[in-house]
């Protein structure tokens, strides 16, 4: 049986990943996710992981040999507030048979699948929507500040990386609730001299993409994108209530909107949303410049955001 240590840093054939998941068994299945992607719990000898599967072709992968470098690249990350990124497999194969609709089909696929590490306590998503689970508002700002170090350490690397999914559902949290941001498969790497990157692939997930980029049609993404995700986020952290964009408002511009109406008034924000602790007047003052801190980074002027390195300031401050 192969171990954690023994799969670290390698990328793994097709056949390899069907070994380990008992071909992908779906009593090993733990969760699903958009363009069909399924998440498998494995047991191996020193420990488990999670293996996360895309069905067919995966956003990203025309150019694999790009992809691959940019995978190598994130799998030597290391860093307190990031998921490690274990293993990873890239492959062709040809006449694979796969779910289409409601039937199977024979087509050409890049099968892209990656090994992280397992998060019993699952992801944020999870702990902050479940009513039977209570995070208080320390554990929650201490989330936020987690999850904007990670961002910081992605933006300020020597080849900035834009991580283009931030959402609750890619955001583990460790036993001791320590925020780490996972799900690379995203994710682009911007060389030095380069402020923004092309791309001709859809990137992001429903609610949580920035509006010039949906809207608009930009097919220029920069560091701003991974900024307007983070806003909803920290809005929906401190309010304890869930973006629910569709599919027609991707951006969630009428949930900003309803909450930008709302903090105008304390009182009005503090009886709407049971996140607020109007009994520590502590707790509200971080709660409000939180709030404010993340409709700022939902402006719709990308260049009025602020950034990364701003944002973790400003959060110090408040502790």
């Amino acid at each position: 049986m192969e171990t954690i240590d023994s799969l670290r840093g390698k990328e793994l054939s097709f056949n390899d990943l069907e070994e380990i998941t008992d071909d992908f068994d779906e009593d090993l299945e733990i969760g699903t996710g958009p363009l069909q992607t399924k998440v498998y719990k494995v047991v191996l000898q020193d420990g488990e992981i999670a293996v996360k599967k895309h069905v067919g072709n995966a956003p990203g992968t025309r150019n694999q040999e790009k992809y691959r470098t940019n995978v190598h690249s994130i799998m030597k990350l290391r860093n307190e507030n990031l998921v490690e990124l274990l293993a990873f497999c890239l492959e062709e194969r040809k006449g694979a048979v796969v779910w289409v609709g409601n039937r199977h089909v024979t087509k050409d696929v890049v099968e892209s699948l990656f090994c992280y590490e397992y998060f019993p306590k699952g992801s944020l998503h999870h702990n902050l929507f479940d009513k039977n689970v209570n995070m208080d508002w320390n554990t929650r700002f201490k989330i936020i500040q987690g999850i904007c170090q990670g961002l910081k350490f992605l933006h300020t690397l020597p080849q900035p990386i834009i991580h283009l999914n931030l959402k609750p559902q890619n955001i583990m949290l460790g036993r001791d609730m320590t925020p780490k941001i996972a799900d690379f498969g995203y994710s682009r790497i911007i060389n030095p001299e380069q402020s923004r990157i092309n791309t001709e692939s859809s990137v992001g997930s429903v609610g949580y993409m920035a509006p010039e980029y949906l809207y608009k049609q930009v097919n220029e993404i920069s560091s701003r994108f991974d900024i307007y995700s983070l806003g909803l986020i920290i809005i929906e952290i401190t309010l304890k209530v869930k973006n629910c964009a569709g599919v027609d408002q991707g951006s969630a511009r009428d949930f900003i909107s309803k909450v930008k109406r709302d903090s105008e008034n304390t009182a009005i924000m503090v009886s709407k949303y049971q996140g607020l602790d109007e009994d520590h007047q502590d707790n509200l003052r971080q709660q409000m410049a939180c709030i404010k801190l993340g409709l700022r980074c939902v402006d719709l002027d990308q260049n009025a955001r602020p950034k990364i390195v701003e944002i973790v300031n400003e959060l110090n401050a408040l502790w």
